[in-house]
């Protein structure tokens, strides 16, 4: 059991008998006697995308859900699915388009994710902290544009991510993308 006052970000509880995904956690003392020292919360339901604010006394225990994590590759997509192998298992797996959402912007052949199994389903997956992603075209430099501080150009990646880059990449160089922000940090 884990109490509220030992929840940390990332962390997987069972809140009403489904896994959820500690997104942030933040105490709050009340200024009244006698008041006890709150928890908020912000959680992501693993089973279906949804994103929620709680509260929860310190007192309160949490079950560790019977979640496993593994490593899994991406191999390829087709016209409805987008298509896993578990590193440790070796067992296929897809996801729906809707699954999958925005997450299709990050994923090439042979990504590495974090897949999580819940009673035995796949039920997500967690992208890498950074991918490596070619530019497939961009606009070319303007002379000038850098010293008036505009150091930036639009970009669009093999995924089809669009992105702004410096103005020294070029169409055909690969990038290093940060996946929670979406934002370049140069060549890889």
């Amino acid at each position: 059991m884990i109490g509220a006052n030992e929840l940390k970000r990332k962390m997987i509880i069972s809140v009403d008998g489904q896994p959820w995904r500690v997104l942030e956690v933040s105490f709050s003392s009340p200024s009244a006697r006698g008041a006890s020292t709150m928890v908020r919360v912000k959680v992501r339901n693993l089973l279906t995308g949804n994103v929620l604010d709680k509260n929860f006394k310190t007192s309160e225990k949490f079950e560790e859900p019977d979640v496993e994590e593994n490593k899994a590759s991406f191999l390829y997509t087709d016209s409805d699915s987008y298509h896993f192998m578990d590193e440790v298992t070796f067992e296929q797996f897809s996801f729906t388009n809707e699954k999958i959402g925005e997450l299709r912007r990050y994923l090439k052949e042979g990504v590495v994710l974090g897949a999580l199994r819940y009673n035995g389903h796949y039920i997500s997956l967690e992208l890498p902290p950074v991918v490596e992603l070619k530019v497939a075209s961009a606009a070319p430099a303007t002379k000038g544009d850098s010293a008036a501080g505009s150091g930036t150009k639009q970009a669009t990646l093999e995924t089809g991510l669009e992105v702004r880059v410096p103005q020294y990449i070029q169409e055909g160089d690969v990038v290093r993308v940060h996946t929670e922000t979406g934002e370049v940090s140069g060549r890889a």
